[in-house]
């Protein structure tokens, strides 16, 4: 019989939750993946789920992103968190879900430096990185062309790839990059033409990103990028597209759909009032409502009684 470690969850290989990513997508036609900032989440993670004609609906795996890494410290998303200084957080969340973990590495720094990474994290059961194709200081992608970005080369970046590729130590990790030309408005050919070369070099997927609220883009997309590469993951982070479906997508042969920092946003806001309600009555009695129970987190976190 298994046993549990001491956060109550059935201890596996590294090697074997760092494959479970490829065992998934080869399952499953598009997969949900959540953000984790905290092990926390990780644990909220893999406790929801739902039926739906006669289907568990649950998420997939989780997703450890740059921004909600950094702001959970109060610190700003410019690739201030040295990847082994996230190691920590990721660590913390490994031990407490046996599900997969694609990790937001920025631009991946530069490609010395990559290379050594990719060797780390799929030491610690990582089983995908993303990185970004662009150059300087990180600025989140969300704010477009009003604040100054730039796309690296396709040379520059298909070198780093392929540097991240020949450095892995096992054929099941992954290396997905992310294409930044239609946030900074470089265009729909460009960006074809960076996720082709993406994948001549070594890429094991694609992500595309848009910060517009119309999906018309990536739809578009992926439907051009799909007639030359039909069995490449593709991969989105429909945070401007609160109102598209994870069955659009799917429909659109997206195969990983990233909720990247939705939990953190809905946490905040809650303790923000709270706390205000806190100092407005001078007593808890109105919050209680808001708040899980004490003997609700004893329950959640194996272990604590």
């Amino acid at each position: 019989m298994a046993t549990l470690n001491p956060v109550g969850v059935v201890p596996i290989p590294a090697e074997s939750r760092r494959r479970s990513l490829r065992d998934t997508l080869h399952a499953k036609p598009c997969i949900r993946v959540i953000e984790a900032h905290s092990a926390m989440c990780a644990i909220l993670a893999d406790s929801v789920g739902i039926e739906h004609d006669a289907q568990r609906i649950e998420y997939d795996a989780l997703w450890s992103g740059s921004l909600t890494d950094a702001a959970a410290r109060g610190k700003p998303d410019t690739g201030v968190l040295d990847i082994r200084y996230r190691l920590s957080n990721i660590d913390d969340i490994l031990d407490v879900t046996t599900r997969p973990m694609i990790v937001d590495a920025d631009s991946g720094g530069y490609a010395e430096h990559f290379s050594i990474n990719v060797r780390t994290l799929e030491r610690h059961g990582v089983s995908a990185v993303i990185i970004e194709d662009k150059v300087g200081l990180k600025k989140n992608s969300l704010l477009g062309t009003s604040a100054e970005q730039a796309q690296e080369s396709i040379p520059a970046f298909c070198d780093k790839i392929a540097r991240g590729k020949a450095a892995q130590a096992a054929a099941d990790f992954m290396i997905i990059a992310r294409v930044e030309s239609l946030v900074l408005d470089a265009g729909m050919d460009d960006a074809l033409r960076r996720a082709c070369a993406y994948v001549e070099a070594g890429a094991d997927g694609v992500m595309i990103h848009t910060n517009r609220a119309q999906p018309d883009e990536i739809l578009d997309f992926a439907a051009r990028f799909r007639a030359s590469h039909p069995g490449v993951p593709l991969v989105c982070v429909p945070t401007r597209l609160a109102d598209v479906p994870f069955d659009e997508f799917a429909r659109h042969r997206f195969n990983v759909v990233i909720y990247a920092n939705q939990l953190l946003r809905a946490a905040y806001p809650a303790m923000r009032e709270v706390a205000l309600s806190i100092l407005r009555e001078g007593r808890t009695l109105a919050v209680e409502a808001q708040c899980m129970p004490v003997e609700d987190i004893l329950n959640l976190i194996p272990g604590t009684r």
